[in-house]
């Protein structure tokens, strides 16, 4: 009987719950879109990798001595070409072949670098018994030739016989030969050459990234062995199939970390989500009061009326879970061609995102609906005898106590935070404005009797009576106001929050370069691969330039940890970046280090001491510290002569030349990106460039996040809608005697969209008022990590109050439109 009660309810109440289920969709499609897009994406690069090097059994490669956190491979060491010979004498070792891989970016008919959705840039030596089949053309042979892949050569729009401009270490112009099937290499660019010009243009000649070979008889693991006997001690060995198993688990990470990035915002949105279902159905059980109490007066036992609400719950929840799904493979298509543009194959779509779309789907929906149906369980069989149907209301002081627990706890870890407690200050300061969040939305309710009793009052003095009933409407039910605001209030905390510390990152920027940057002129790289040697030289030419400082960027091992330097002349770089000296002086010589106040003191370095310093290389040298600079963000904690780079640097591509010009004005400018226009890959920036391009960065990134906190905003919404529209049923006869006693439709109307004008705008302040002060904690607590200053982007959170206005004023359509349609009769009529 209870399951066909239950069926017959789903029936009756359609709507209201579709409205519900859009909640639980939005959230699911958010989970399963990640899931299935990272699923896509780390199945796409196996396969890849899988079919590369495919005959491989034994890789031989230089032990990597200081860990490249960017994975770039500038900091590996080369292989010398005597250990293919070597190779060669090893029992079992079948066609052993030296590797050339490096940067080299392809320049386009149009003058810039194609560049495949952030993909890398490849250069390697053509092996003729590789990955790659020629398609069209020949091998490149001899200094002037090279060959490029299908894709590439399409995108810059080359054909064989045409000249191509590459940018390596030197930017070089070599006619295309050849073009090959490069398979599918989600977007890279790859282009080819004869060895002796591969390791010219791209590592040292006789040397090589790595050799690999085959066998002819022993296991992978036997002939590892074997092959580790002859190596060098700066040398190792691994299989082939570890090779391709570390460059999956490279993959892995990264995909395992952007899953986990987009899953927090997806959890939020879910957050939010179970707002809304826990509202819709207090709402649904106080309404259907006398029904209950009829079932349980014919019998219904209180566990057989929990499961008939459960059973609602579980239906809603399997719908939204199911569209969700369905919604979320959409999201990961366009995912995948906003990652890997035209690149990108077909999704895959394993176990694992329909097993977690249906759990979290009924599971959030359950949960949100349990406490609901407790309180419809308890309804007496007597109560279907009483003409009020509303639930009674129940205390808020546990709320109230819980909720300023949790706010006072909150706040004593954000101020231990803020007071150096010791450790990562971000750490207390984001646990107590968890705690914090927790407790103002259980404070929510008593918060929104004076805040809306404000918020409403030009409404009621305005609007008249319609103002007056829109302002009692939404203090009526404080516990049901503040759960549809709470929705929105979350998703616009967040949201205020992020662009707090946007604005704050912008202001912060600003400064350190007006205090920081001295140049006249900086020329930087567009990617992470830096700039030629060729580019100083280049530079250093332009009539007005006075003077030319390159500056190098490194790691190498301090007392057995990574530390980052950059390696330039000091003298020269010193007015460049403003370097402040604390005690010491420039003159760094061949075994000198500079480095910044801090790190001194962290170190208990003083001028003069010996630091041992382990480069890339594997050699140590002891590195005397000849000077102490103030905090300079330009420079980091380290600065080492060139000399001392570039002796144990495999690779020493420029990071930056800092220009000091006679005459920096724009005639100058324009001369610098004359002399530059063979290097499409380098940008001429003077300091308000800087700060520009600092801007571009931090908007895009402020404004990514924006986007994905958007879908919790849109949950929000359609609460608002649901619970208007579950109001407008529950005061169906209130509504008609309003119409009876005069009030017009017009009027009705009006009322309505000042209610949900009103509480989405009690929503909005709550959660801007909350975002501000995170944002302002979380700066507090990350001054030291450059973000000095304090900002908060007035106009922008006025903006947010509008939106949150008109998303009242949206929401309160459709509700809005249904009550002015009611027969007044027949409402006057309703139970």
């Amino acid at each position: 009987m209870m399951a066909k009660v239950t069926l017959r309810n789903l029936a009756a109440h359609k709507i209201r719950l579709v409205l519900t289920a859009v909640a639980v969709i939005l959230g699911v499609a958010f989970v399963s879109g990640t899931l299935i897009f990272t699923d896509t994406m780390n199945r796409q690069f196996a396969d890849l990798f899988d079919d590369i090097g495919k005959g491989v059994a034994v890789d031989v490669r230089a032990k990597k001595v200081v860990d490249d956190p960017a994975d770039t491979g500038q900091s590996a060491q080369p292989v010398p070409a005597s250990v293919v010979e070597t190779l060669k004498k090893v029992e079992g070792v079948k066609e052993p072949f030296g590797n050339v891989t490096g940067y080299a970016a392809v320049v386009g008919r149009d003058g810039k670098v194609v560049s495949g959705q952030g993909a890398p840039q490849m250069g390697v030596n053509w092996n003729p018994a590789g990955d790659y089949e020629m398609s069209t053309g020949r091998a490149p042979e001899g200094g002037g030739e090279m060959a490029l892949d299908a894709r590439t050569a399409e995108k810059a729009g080359y054909r064989v016989g045409d000249t191509v401009q590459v940018l390596t270490q030197t930017p070089q112009r070599l006619r295309l030969v050849g073009v090959f099937d490069g398979g599918d290499m989600m977007g890279a660019s790859i282009a080819a050459f004869d060895t002796p010009t591969a390791q010219r243009l791209m590592l040292r000649p006789g040397h090589f990234t790595d050799v690999q070979m085959g066998s002819s008889g022993p296991s992978e693991e036997e002939l590892r062995a074997a092959v580790a006997k002859v190596l060098p001690a700066n040398m190792e060995a691994i299989t082939g199939t570890q090779l391709r198993e570390d460059a999956k688990s490279d993959i892995a990470t990264f995909m395992g970390f952007f899953r986990t990035f987009l899953l927090v915002f997806a959890l939020i949105s879910i957050f939010v989500g179970a707002f809304i279902i826990f509202n819709t159905f207090s709402m649904l059980v106080a309404q259907r009061t006398r029904e209950l109490a009829l079932l349980r007066a014919i019998g219904a036992a209180r566990s057989q009326v929990t499961r008939a609400v459960i059973g609602e719950a579980v239906a809603v929840g399997v719908v939204g879970s199911t569209l969700g799904l369905a919604a979320g493979a959409g999201l990961a298509a366009l995912l995948q061609s906003q990652v890997m543009g035209e690149d990108g194959g077909g999704l895959v779509l394993t176990a694992n995102p329909i097993i977690w779309s249906y759990t979290v789907g009924i599971v959030v929906t359950v949960v949100s609906a349990y406490f609901p149906a407790r309180r419809a369980a308890k309804i007496p069989p007597v109560a279907a005898m009483r003409d009020d149907v509303a639930l009674p209301q129940r205390s808020m002081r546990i709320r109230l106590a819980l909720g300023t627990l949790l706010t006072l706890i909150g706040a004593g870890l954000i101020g231990l935070g803020l007071a150096g407690g010791g450790g990562n200050p971000a750490i207390p300061v984001g646990a107590g404005a968890f705690l914090v969040f927790i407790g103002v939305t259980l404070l929510a309710p008593v918060i929104s009797i004076p805040v809306i009793r404000v918020l409403g009052a030009p409404a009621a003095r305005l609007m008249g009576a319609p103002g007056r009933l829109a302002r009692q409407n939404a203090l009526r039910n404080p516990r049901r106001t503040a759960a549809t605001a709470a929705a929105l209030m979350i998703g616009l905390a967040l949201i205020t929050t992020v662009n707090v510390l946007g604005a704050s990152m912008r202001t912060s920027v600003d400064a350190q370069v007006d205090d920081q940057f001295g140049a006249d002129y900086i020329v930087m790289p567009t990617g992470m691969n830096g700039l030629s040697s060729d580019v100083l030289d280049r530079v250093k030419g332009v009539p007005g330039v006075d003077s030319a400082a390159p500056y190098y960027t490194g790691n190498a091992n301090i007392k057995g940890k990574r530390a980052a330097y950059v390696a330039g002349d000091p003298a020269a770089l010193a007015k460049g970046v403003r370097l402040e000296l604390v005690s010491g002086g420039l003159q760094a010589g061949r075994d000198g280090m500079l480095v910044d106040e801090d790190t001194a003191r962290a170190q208990g370095w003083a001028v003069g001491a010996a630091v041992p310093v382990q480069f890339t290389d594997g050699k140590t040298e002891n590195l005397k510290i000849t000077g102490v600079y103030a905090k300079n963000d330009f420079l980091g904690p380290r600065l080492i002569n060139e000399q001392a780079h570039r002796a144990h640097a495999a690779r020493t591509a420029v990071g930056a030349v800092m220009i000091e010009a006679s005459s920096a004005n724009a005639a100058t400018a324009a001369a610098l990106e004359r002399s530059l226009r063979d290097h499409p890959n380098a940008e001429v920036q003077d300091q308000a460039g800087i700060k520009k391009e600092a801007r571009a960065q931090v908007d895009g990134f402020v404004s990514f996040l924006t986007v994905l906190l958007v879908m919790s905003v849109i949950i929000a919404a359609v609460g608002v809608v649901n619970t208007l529209a579950l109001s407008v049923i529950e005061r169906t006869r209130e509504i008609g005697l309003l119409r009876a006693i005069g009030i017009s439709r017009r009027q009705l109307r009006r009322m309505i969209r000042l209610e949900s004008i009103v509480i989405a705008v009690f929503g909005a302040v709550l959660g801007i008022g909350i975002g501000v002060a995170f944002g302002a904690a979380l700066q507090r607590a990350l001054r030291e990590d450059g973000l000095s200053l304090l900002s908060i982007p007035v106009g922008t959170l006025a903006v947010y109050l509008v939106i949150a206005a008109v998303i009242g004023v949206l929401a309160a359509l459709w509700p809005a439109w249904r009550a002015g349609r009611m027969d007044v009769l027949k409402a006057i009529s309703t139970d």
